[in-house]
């Protein structure tokens, strides 16, 4: 795997596990409840917490699920 793709999936999993922390500091111990209750994939979301690549609009429409700006979600757990 080349140096580039290293980078992507080091912050893909980063992005996931930055999901999964939001979502239990929401009291959802469950992700597939925390989607179900914002309307999100409870499939895709599972992906996206378990480091799967997202589209930017599925980024802006989860973070509008846990509440919190881009700002704010990327200010912590990456480099």
């Amino acid at each position: 795997m080349t140096k580039k793709g290293d980078y992507t999936e080091k912050q893909l999993h980063n992005l996931g596990e930055r999901f999964k922390k939001l979502r239990k500091e929401r009291d959802f111990s469950n992700y597939e409840h925390f989607a179900y209750e914002n309307d999100l994939s409870r499939t895709q979301y599972g992906r996206y917490e378990n480091g799967e690549d997202l589209r930017f609009s599925s980024l802006l429409k989860v973070l509008k699920a846990m509440n919190i700006s881009l700002k704010d979600f990327f200010s912590e757990g990456f480099e």
